[in-house]
């Protein structure tokens, strides 16, 4: 009998956490939320918002960057919105079709909705294989992003399958921790 309860209480802490993952996955991918860069001198720079709509189980989104956080750079013959600093880390749309769906175990859509490159001021042009992708990790009320190195020259070419995002698995290189001018990104309650 003590062990059918054990396995009773053990069970039902189990679908409680799952109920609480769910919840938690709920309130991140529900409404609007800052998108803030964060530098390693611990300033923060909010650089537009992002809007989640529920879709069953998954959730759509659509990002609005802040213009005025911007300033426009024409690097290797293409424009790009650049925010200015020790760094100059410019966004790079995707230019492939996005869905713009995520679960809360499939993020990869954001974050190519998220992609950059980075240069230093001094440097003439862009170095497209500079690229940093964040891979966003969910919390209770949503995201916290790591930059990882990409080279976006790989998708100079579309993809063999258009309908999965490239930037998963190996085409991810990890980087010294406080190696770029903003070394994470969270998404957070519009406030």
């Amino acid at each position: 009998m003590r062990r059918r309860l054990l396995l009773a209480a053990s069970l039902a802490a189990a679908l409680a956490a799952c109920g609480s993952a769910a919840l938690a996955g709920e309130a991140a991918l529900d409404g609007v939320k800052d998108i803030i860069l964060h530098a390693e001198d611990g300033k923060a720079l909010t650089v537009g918002t992002v809007t989640f709509t529920p879709d069953g189980e998954s959730s759509r989104f659509k990002i609005d960057f802040d213009e005025a956080k911007f300033t426009q750079y024409f690097l290797s013959m293409r424009e790009f919105k650049c925010v200015e600093g020790p760094e100059i880390l410019c966004h790079v749309p995707y230019p492939y079709p996005n869905p713009r769906v995520v679960t809360a175990r499939d993020l990869s859509w954001l974050e190519h909705d998220l992609l950059f490159v980075y240069k230093r001021p001094a440097d003439y042009g862009a170095k497209m294989a500079h690229g940093l992708v964040y891979s966003l990790t969910m919390t209770s009320d949503g995201f916290i992003g790591t930059p990882q190195l990409i080279d976006l020259d790989e998708i100079a070419s579309p993809p063999a399958d258009l309908g999965a995002a490239f930037f998963t698995g190996e085409h991810r290189y990890s980087i010294q921790p406080a190696s770029r001018w903003f070394d994470s990104l969270t998404i957070e309650p519009h406030r």
